[in-house]
């Protein structure tokens, strides 16, 4: 169905993807659990060898509200996101991780803070009721906790200390707030430059707490080791520099 001729949304759920066969699924059929009825989802998978697109395109056999936008020739997590929000036409957009270490219930108390006036719910790890479940003997669960808190006390003494998980990427807002601020980055920078800005514009931004879990199945795409971490983390240090020292309008 052309987009035009689309209907609009209460709910967009955007899910980029890659290599996430056996979760994508269960996590579609469990997300619109916690959404309004005619929330849509949005798939947008990049081309993944393992054939989660495949998954993806079943499903919607089924699920009449459930799109897949398939990138042949495109990769990376901000792209896909941008691709997925030019196709969405919810008012309130929301995206998360594919594996479930971001519970799907969760996404209620997000779009329930949205309910409530704010303009942008984050869901965060580190605000009071919030955390990461470490797992006994997973280096991923302790390295992941370990590298993403050490990046955000670093951002917050640059950017400052009222905002707590600037790594999130867990997320609900309005769709009106594309109108001022567009996604920019490559990776999870996006995410830093987001919030900033949103929030220097003067948006209402509110911290959800939710607790971190170990992924389902697979592999997680920002690192298995230090030095993965170290490759990203850099970029974020550097985009948190130039944020501080850029006047936002």
């Amino acid at each position: 169905m052309p987009d035009q001729e689309r209907p609009r949304r209460d709910v967009s759920v955007i899910f980029p993807t890659y290599n996430e066969r056996d979760n994508i699924g269960p996590l579609i059929l469990e997300a619109l659990k916690y959404t309004p009825p005619d929330t849509e989802v949005i798939v947008v998978d990049d081309d993944s060898p393992d054939g989660t697109w495949k998954v993806v395109e079943d499903l919607a056999r089924t699920i009449p509200n459930l799109y897949l936008l398939r990138r042949i020739d495109k990769r990376g997590l901000a792209s896909a996101l941008r691709d997925g929000i030019a196709f969405s036409r919810g008012e309130i957009i929301v995206w998360s991780d594919c594996d479930f270490s971001m519970p799907p219930p969760k996404i209620a108390d997000l779009l329930a803070e949205i309910g409530r006036g704010r303009d942008v719910a984050i869901g965060s790890r580190f605000v009071k009721g919030g955390g990461v479940q470490i797992v006994s003997g997973s280096n991923d669960t302790l390295l992941a906790y370990l590298m993403s808190l050490t990046l955000n006390r670093s951002i917050q003494r640059i950017l400052g200390r009222s905002f707590k998980d600037y790594t999130s990427g867990f997320i609900a807002f309005r769709r009106r707030i594309l109108d001022k601020i567009s996604l920019r980055g490559d990776y999870g920078e996006y995410f830093i430059d987001f919030i900033y800005r949103a929030r220097k514009l003067g948006y209402d931004v509110a911290e959800i707490p939710y607790m971190c879990v170990e992924r389902r199945s697979g592999v997680g795409k920002t690192g298995q080791h230090f030095i993965d971490y170290f490759r990203k983390g850099w970029k974020y240090v550097w985009l948190t520099l130039k944020l501080r020292f850029t006047k936002i309008r």
